[in-house]
């Protein structure tokens, strides 16, 4: 059933180690665990939250798999609430309930290739967002995620609390900033902390792994409408080898040399390419009266 739902089972207990660790666990935590699977990493984090004094809540979809870990928890006298369903659908409905605080609520998980950027797209949406999220997602998709602009114009006034604030702190792709860049670093600051082998699960997926931490910006560096920020992005980054002038006058059908002169005003070259922006820039731009 597992290879059904694409779950490959980390086996390598000291990364199991090093991912509760960056959790930073306090007390009063609640710690969601996506696809909690045959408890690998479920039981070591049940250990360090009862020392520490936090609560766990366990996501699994494969029926199965969820039973048997409800087994092994009664029978380690383990305490964990297991919820059998879809966290896609869960994660919200548990965000919104009074029980859950986000500043002190964290996400961890292993999470399938094909369900990475859905579960991305409901945590931007997550009104309360998790103080931290540790998720173990694909190499390619981790370095997309950390992604910082290339050859960046920049900002007028110097570097701005904004550029600091979303700047990432691990490695990054060398192609710049794109869409699922923009989206992530919107809300949170990105971090790799380190990649895992194939033959560090089983079975062993055909691609690499790697350790993120997404950390949620408090207080939020900007006042903007991320209906409109989003919106923004996708006319952006539609078609990444054409100049951000021509992907907005495209998209949002306005004047081209108001929107030359409007990208001028606010220090970008209107022949800069969507790869070339940093999220400070695409803000401003939002603030701008041609996206209203």
């Amino acid at each position: 059933m597992f290879q059904k739902l694409g779950q490959h089972f980390l086996i390598n207990k000291s990364a199991i180690h090093k991912i509760i660790l960056a959790l930073n666990l306090r007390p009063n935590d609640t710690v969601i665990e996506i696809g909690s699977g045959k408890g690998a990493l479920t039981f070591p984090l049940i250990k360090e939250c009862q020392k520490i004094g936090c609560e766990i809540i366990a996501i699994e979809k494969d029926h199965e798999l969820a039973v048997s870990l409800e087994l092994l928890a009664i029978r380690n006298n383990s305490n964990i609430e297991i919820l059998k369903g879809d966290a896609l659908k869960i994660i919200p409905e548990l965000t919104k309930s009074l029980k859950l605080k986000a500043e002190s609520c964290k996400i961890i998980g292993n999470i399938p290739f094909y369900i990475t950027g859905k579960l991305l797209r409901i945590l931007s949406e997550l009104e309360n967002k998790p103080e931290l999220t540790v998720l173990m997602i694909q190499k390619e998709v981790a370095e997309r995620i950390c992604a910082e602009p290339k050859g960046m114009n920049p900002v007028r006034g110097g570097s701005s609390q904004d550029d600091r604030s979303h700047s990432p702190s691990a490695r990054t792709a060398s192609n710049g900033m794109n869409l699922l860049a923009a989206a992530v670093q919107f809300w949170a600051k990105p971090e790799i902390l380190f990649t895992l082998k194939p033959n560090e699960f089983s079975p062993p997926p055909k691609v690499e792994s790697t350790v993120i931490k997404l950390t949620t910006l408090r207080p939020k560096p900007h006042t903007i409408n991320p209906e409109i920020y989003y919106k923004l992005i996708h006319i952006i980054f539609k078609q990444p080898r054409k100049t951000v002038f021509n992907n907005l006058k495209t998209g949002l059908k306005m004047p081209p040399k108001s929107i030359e002169n409007h990208l001028k005003l606010l220090g970008i070259d209107p022949k800069s390419r969507p790869q070339n922006l940093s999220i400070t820039q695409i803000i401003n731009f939002v603030r701008s009266d041609l996206t209203k």
